[in-house]
């Protein structure tokens, strides 16, 4: 027990632990010290606390961090069928998919959006683990198919930054079909000569990880980030045997040839800028003034 727990309930509010940039708590508890760190710091620090952990950030966030904020513009996402196996669990489906929408004012996972990192054009779909723990689904695969179509038409690169827990079992099949659906799209991308790279983030695991997140011409991941396809006791229950020190881990992984590169949040978009520069130097265009811009816009 600590002070916090005799806290009156107005003032726990400020104090509630959170580990993504959704809410609106003052405070924030880091989950590595268990240190708080004032939110508007952690804002400031693209949601990295002091100790280093990487905090998950919304889509919104996240689109700021890779393009610079209100240097993009969002895709339409297609409408798809809602539960269409009319599955009930403890919970409805419909009821979840509500729950999910209230809380992060998304109609599902994903988000696509459009821009430039260091002079060239990129679409960019971020996943948010926020949303039913980023499931894989119908939404998600359509979203997935339609930012590898903008990318081949307006000759971009698609990246993908993943977070996820796998595929989503209220959807069954239909969830599990989106896995080579995606396939199929990146292999369009790839088709027209465009750079598909992929961020991993934590955590990533499940039917994601088993598809789009390990397909990237180039896989660069976030400090210890979980990246796994099943759960590391499930592996350790069908091998028998105990697992080493930091499995499963973005580290362990990099040191293995899974991951290119193991990148602190701040310098991720500085990454991409070069790995750009070197997979699509035909698209080397002079950079405009912010008033040639101006103009070229009227």
């Amino acid at each position: 027990m600590n002070w916090l727990t005799n806290l009156p309930p107005g003032l726990k509010s400020i104090f509630a632990k959170s580990d993504d940039g959704d809410g609106d708590t003052l405070w924030v508890k880091c989950p590595k010290t268990g240190e708080l760190v004032y939110r508007d710091d952690l804002e400031a620090s693209m949601w990295v606390t002091p100790s280093g952990a990487h905090l998950r950030m919304t889509p919104t966030q996240r689109m700021d961090a890779l393009f610079g904020k209100g240097l993009w513009k969002e895709i339409p996402l297609p409408d798809v069928v809602q539960d269409p196996l009319k599955f009930k669990d403890d919970k409805k489906y419909v009821d979840r998919l509500k729950a999910s929408r209230a809380k992060t004012g998304r109609t599902d996972c994903m988000m696509a959006a459009q821009g430039e990192i260091g002079n060239r054009k990129v679409v960019a779909l971020v996943q948010d683990f926020a949303f039913m723990g980023g499931s894989l689904g119908m939404a998600a695969g359509e979203a997935f198919i339609t930012a590898a179509e903008t990318a081949v038409a307006r000759k971009a690169a698609l990246i993908c930054v993943t977070a996820s827990g796998g595929a989503r079992m209220q959807e069954s099949a239909f969830g599990l079909m989106q896995m080579p659906r995606s396939v199929i799209a990146i292999e369009d991308v790839k088709r027209a000569k465009l750079p598909y790279i992929v961020i991993l983030t934590d955590p990533t695991s499940g039917g994601v990880m088993a598809s789009y997140a390990m397909l990237g011409d180039v896989h660069i991941a976030e400090p210890d980030a979980m990246l796994a396809f099943t759960g590391a006791r499930v592996i350790e229950q069908t091998i028998r045997e105990k697992l080493p020190a930091g499995f499963q881990r973005s580290e362990f992984l990099h040191e293995r040839g899974q991951v290119d590169m193991v990148c602190h949040r701040r310098d991720i978009p500085e990454k991409l800028a070069s790995i750009l520069e070197m997979l699509m130097p035909e698209q080397q265009r002079p950079r405009r003034t912010s008033r040639a811009k101006a103009e070229a816009e009227r």
